[in-house]
Order: structure tokens, then sequence, then C-alpha cells
């Protein structure tokens, strides 16, 4: 098949790019700078410009004919939400998404991709507590889920046209980026514990099974609509500190006040102080087969520990 990537270059986009063109896909790649993609990804993948994503469409030439799309587009969530941030932020997201959809419905329908698979986020519930979240909970009120909400419903503005799935991913276990590469460097020092009391529940998933899952939604006709990307079994900050700290040999009792994450990083300091118990529910209505669905083996697996 001949699939068209967005955000190809990022931790999650090269492990993408990697599977499908370890199953013998054809890839291309959208980038602001295709000459960056071209050196950062493999020789097979064809590069297209895409300079403003959030205000043009992308070249007709790098969608007519493709089988399918991943959007994986989006600014860094991670970083202190200044007012130019959270623009970056909506932008990249909403903006990006709306640009893409609009280059896909100016393809002549025998031209046009069948399956459009749009990167979202388990953001989209807010703040929650203890109550498991399957897909059919409710939207949070707060900035990242209303983002989440518009970045949604861009991309399945074209769910009339083709099937769109759109894969609400979780904390995603890498120690090439993300939440876990943060934490390493305490826990390995000694000095890791957990966040704001640890109560709050953190959706883990491996990078394994985003990569897996999202590959599942492209190839399954029947997965449409919102999927979470979740582990089956969520766990609470706590628990994922003590896990940590046993797969590293290391204590991870250190408690980390909220104030001093909220000092740090401001309102972003949000999406570690609160969480969300979501669960994979469609994906296992569907079947799909989880390759890391417990805590440390998952976190054996990333960090190398037997």
């Amino acid at each position: 098949m001949r699939i068209v990537v967005t955000g190809a270059t990022g931790v999650l986009g090269r492990a993408v790019v990697g599977a499908l063109l370890d199953r013998g896909d054809q890839v291309v790649a959208l980038s602001r700078d295709p000459g960056r993609a071209r050196d950062a990804l493999d020789d097979r993948v064809e590069p297209h410009g895409w300079p403003a994503p959030a205000d043009q469409p992308p070249p007709e030439a790098a969608l007519a004919g493709a089988d399918g799309v991943l959007n994986l587009l989006g600014e860094p969530v991670a970083q202190r939400w200044t007012s130019e941030a959270k623009e970056r932020i909506r932008d990249s997201r909403i903006g990006g998404t709306r640009s893409l959809v609009a280059g896909l419905l100016a393809l002549a329908p025998d031209r046009r991709p069948g399956v459009l698979v749009s990167q979202s986020a388990t953001g989209y519930y807010g703040p929650r507590g203890d109550d498991p979240l399957d897909e059919d909970a409710s939207a949070g009120g707060d900035f990242l889920a209303g983002v989440v909400v518009g970045w949604e419903r861009e991309a399945l503005a074209v769910g009339s046209d083709l099937r769109v799935a759109v894969t609400r991913t979780g904390v995603v276990l890498s120690p090439d980026g993300g939440a876990l590469a943060k934490m390493l460097p305490f826990f390995r020092a000694g000095v890791g514990g957990p966040v704001a009391g640890g109560r709050q529940y953190v959706p883990w998933v491996h990078l394994d099974d985003v990569v897996g899952a999202l590959l599942f939604c492209l190839d399954n006709p029947q997965a449409a609509g919102p999927v979470n990307l979740t582990a089956p079994g969520p766990v609470t900050n706590a628990e994922l500190s003590r896990t940590l700290g046993r797969v590293l040999s290391r204590p991870a009792v250190l408690p980390v006040p909220a104030i001093a994450l909220k000092l740090l990083y401001g309102e972003m300091a949000v999406i570690v102080t609160t969480g969300q118990r979501a669960v994979p529910g469609r994906l296992e209505q569907l079947g799909y087969p989880f390759r890391h669905a417990g805590l440390e083996s998952a976190l054996r697996d990333v960090l190398g520990r037997s």
C-alpha cells in the first residue's frame, strides 16, 4: 500500500515509518522541510514539502493515489503553556488537520485515500478521577481537552467521504521522548517518586503498541471513530513510580509536590498532576493483540532490562 504520513520525523513518526517499510508499504512523508525528512528517514521514503500545514493543504502529488493517511502532526504539548505556545499547539493540530482534510476533499473520489487515521489524545477526557473511561465517555473542559475536541472534529469532517479513526493516545513509554524520557534521569539518580500524591491515573502504552494499533486501525475496516490507544491496565502515578524504581533497582520514594511542578511548568503541569483512567474498549472489541499489556514487562522491554 501507499501510505502518507505527517509528523514522520518525530519519535512516533519514525517508528511508524519503519514499521510500514518493514511490511512492504510505500511511504510518503509530508514535512515542512523535505530535506530534513530525507536525512532523518530511510532512503525508501518519498518526502514532499508541506511548508505551512496550518494555512494550506498538502501538495496534491503527495496525496493522490494513496491508500491511506496517518496524521501524526502536532506541536509538542510538554512545554510551558505561554499564550504563543498554546496558539502553536492549537494551530498545529486543528489548523493542520483542517488543511489536510481540505487537501483530501480536493481530490477526485477515485484518487482519494480510503482511510485517514488521525492522532488524538486521552487529553480529550480532561482531568478525571477513578472511573474507567472508554470511547463513550464525555469530553473535558480544560484547554487541552478543547484542543483535542477541535482536532478530532476536523478529522471526522471527512468521515462521510472516507473511513476515519481518531486515535486517543495515552502516555507513550519510550526512552527517546515523552514523559518516560523526562522521568529517567531523576529515577536513575535515586531521587524519583510519586507526583502530586500519586493517586492520579496514568493511561500508559508501550511505543510498540501505539505503532501496532495505528497500523491495525489503518488496515481494519471496522476501526472508525474514536479509538483509545492505551494499555488494558492503566495505573496510578504512584504505581508507575514504584514499578519504574523496581525495574531500575533504584528507590522511588521521594514525593514531588504539585506546587513544585506548577512553579516549573505553569499551567502545563496539569497533565502530570491529573490524569485519566482511559481503557482501550474499542481496540479490545476489535481484537487488537497487545504486545505489552503489563506495565513492568513493558518498562523492562523499553529500558532493555531483563
